[in-house]
């Protein structure tokens, strides 16, 4: 089943990205994400007011049990779909919609490798993976500075467990080429 929804999802985005890309979203952005979680993000677009995005960068993770904390940052990689829903609102506002600035609808997916690179977390998995639906808004400045936030819940799974699990994503960076 894992094997499947993961098949799924990467076909549907592989199948989109052959689609023209009309005027709406940015064609081909680079951002690089500086703050808690760095790591380098390609956003490329397929449709009017679509996006694939893939980002290789780094995930923490922290827990709090019985008074002992335990933290582990590793090596991620993210896909996700966007759909951008509000750029004529945001026009009309006189708002800014280069650089994607906008709302956005995406399914993303998510997997990281079981042991981490730097921190004393000790897991027992060799992988986790997560896919779901998010909200998200990304805000890329005149400058280049580049702002986004993602929340939803998914289905997420590891070499020995499958549960449901929040899906929390914020970047603060510097986008190029948009």
């Amino acid at each position: 089943m894992k094997k499947t929804i993961t098949a799924i999802f990467f076909l549907s985005a592989i199948m989109l990205s052959a689609q023209n890309t009309t005027d709406g979203v940015e064609k081909h952005m680079f951002k690089a994400n500086l703050l808690i979680t760095p790591g380098l993000e390609y956003e490329v677009g397929v449709a009017k007011n679509a996006t694939l995005d893939f980002r290789l960068g780094t995930g923490l993770a922290y827990v709090r049990v019985n008074d002992e904390e335990d933290y582990g940052i590793f090596l991620t990689f993210e896909g996700a779909y966007r759909y951008y829903y509000n750029f004529a609102r945001r026009a009309s506002k006189g708002k800014n919609t280069s650089g994607n600035s906008a709302n956005y609808l995406a399914m993303t997916t998510f997997f990281a490798n079981g042991d981490p690179i730097i921190g004393d977390l000790d897991v027992d998995v060799d992988y986790l993976a997560q896919v779901g639906p998010v909200w998200g808004f990304q805000r890329t400045y005149n400058s280049g500075f580049n702002l986004g936030l993602e929340l939803g819940v998914g289905y997420a799974f590891d070499s020995n467990d499958d549960f449901v699990a929040p899906i929390v994503n914020f970047r603060l960076g510097w986008a190029f080429g948009k």
